[in-house]
């Protein structure tokens, strides 16, 4: 059986802590592990289990494989799609990389919370012998609620060992439709987990939708690999129908089976289902970070660098990080991605990007910023490399506060340790490189006429950016 890691979401609705560039997949949201790392850490234990194959966005492709390695868990391939295409084209990928037919998939989106692991792992099991009988299974959540923003899968009578013959999908209702559905004791929520053979899903794809098999076909056999990573082709993955795997074949085949699943099972699509699973005071406040609160009950607050005072507040969540602040009540929490849409609309980083940016040689914090001049906190992993690259519109003098930097420069290689700085002038080629075992710490203070990020010419990348 071959974990297969869906990672595609942007998590728009828990901004500003997710964002598009470090969407809420890869943050530790309810543990001190992430959410994909929890995704492979809940099959531990998990028997016949083969090396996962990851599927995310190629621009998380650092992220994902840096988070796995953290686990010391080894992917069998990670498929970087160029474009977002939905769950049905990431899994055909998947099925095609796949080394037998008969190889079970586990599809596993890596943004869920699942709190009884055992019985996670026991509806893993009866998916398994039910894939191997060439059944397409998909795993139904015991409803705890009347829920508006999930979908439903409605079972028929046929049973089959512990699971039900699907009678249909059905999109997410209404309140009064949502009800109807949990008391007719019928219907499941949607979680987006399946189990099939890897031949079984290509089979009803070449069935139900022939012209996205063909596709990703192709695309794989123009792909790119380097290493880990497998790069699709942009320009023939873009011709690609966009479709899940619900409409493209769970919705169509007469293989499709329901396993009821009651297992604590939380998708966190929003600060509200957060709040849900997070671990709470005697007031059901959920409080991460340097926060008093007097007279607040049953809310969500989140500090990462200031205190945060709060004052007769009730069902609300404040988020503060180091750019943005975000205030909601929480019945309203599903609108924050019209903030997103706003934010886009004005073309405002703070969309896709944190103040602490983060790269596969390290990551970055911008502290200051003016019309000719930024400031940035710089951290380089050991053995790390930046590109040998040069800006047109900026010079840049780097102080190393902690570590020691090995810095090119036109014809010059300098070996700096703490309090040492060098100048890097308009125009000259440069590279900075941490030779040490600890990692390297520096202020970078850039000035010039243009500050921005796409001021960089690229000569050289160990990590194959363009």
């Amino acid at each position: 059986m071959i974990p297969v890691i869906l990672s595609g979401g942007s998590g728009t609705r828990l901004w500003p802590l997710s964002r598009g560039t470090y969407p809420k997949q890869f943050l530790p949201l309810v543990s001190d592990k992430t959410m994909v790392q929890e995704t492979i850490l809940r099959l531990q234990g998990v028997d016949n289990l083969q090396a996962p194959i990851a599927v995310c966005n190629e621009v998380h492709r650092f992220l994902m494989a840096e988070q796995l390695w953290e686990l010391n868990t080894q992917p069998d391939a990670i498929i970087l799609e160029p474009i977002g295409k939905n769950t049905a084209p990431a899994v055909a990928l998947a099925a095609l990389m796949a080394k037998s037919a008969d190889d079970i998939l586990l599809v596993l989106p890596a943004d869920h919370v699942i709190a009884d692991i055992t019985v996670f792992q026991e509806a893993v099991a009866q998916a398994e012998q039910l894939a191997l009988a060439g059944q397409l299974v998909t795993f139904g959540i015991v409803p705890t609620a009347a829920e508006t923003g999930y979908g439903y899968i409605k079972r028929a009578d046929e049973k089959i060992a512990q699971a039900f013959k699907v009678a249909e999908f059905v999109e997410k209702p209404n309140m009064a439709v949502a009800q109807r559905y949990v008391d007719s004791g019928e219907y499941y929520w949607n979680s987006g987990m399946f189990a099939f053979k890897a031949g079984r899903y290509l089979e009803e794809l070449e069935k139900f939708a022939p012209e996205m098999l063909a596709i990703c076909r192709q695309a794989l056999q123009q792909a790119e690999v380097d290493a880990d990573f497998v790069r699709l082709n942009k320009d023939l993955f873009a011709q690609c129908p966009s479709d899940s795997i619900d409409y493209a074949v769970m919705e169509k085949t007469k293989s499709a089976v329901v396993i009821p699943l009651d297992a604590s099972w939380n998708d966190v699509g929003s600060w509200s289902a957060l709040w849900d699973v997070a671990v709470k005071d005697e007031h059901d406040n959920a409080l991460t970070g340097d926060i008093i609160a007097l007279d607040t009950e049953r809310s969500y607050i989140h500090a990462e660098n200031k205190l945060v005072a709060v004052v007769g507040i009730k069902d609300m969540v404040v988020i503060e990080t180091a750019d943005a602040v975000m205030v909601a009540p929480k019945e309203r929490v599903q609108d924050v991605k019209e903030i997103v849409n706003a934010l886009k609309k004005a073309q405002r980083v703070e969309a896709a990007l944190h103040r602490k940016v983060y790269r596969p040689w390290g990551h970055y914090d911008s502290v200051d910023e003016g019309e000719r001049h930024k400031t940035k906190r710089i951290v380089v992993k050991p053995g790390a490399k930046l590109s040998v690259q040069k800006h047109h519109h900026r010079a840049e003098h780097w102080v190393v506060v902690k570590g020691t930097a090995l810095v090119s420069k036109g014809d010059e290689t300098l070996l700096l340790s703490e309090n040492e700085s060098t100048y890097i002038p308009l125009g000259v080629v440069h590279c900075l490189e941490n030779p040490g075992v600890i990692p390297l710490e520096m202020v970078e203070v850039q000035s010039g006429s243009y500050l921005g990020e796409d001021d960089i010419v690229r000569f050289e990348d160990k990590y194959g950016r363009k």
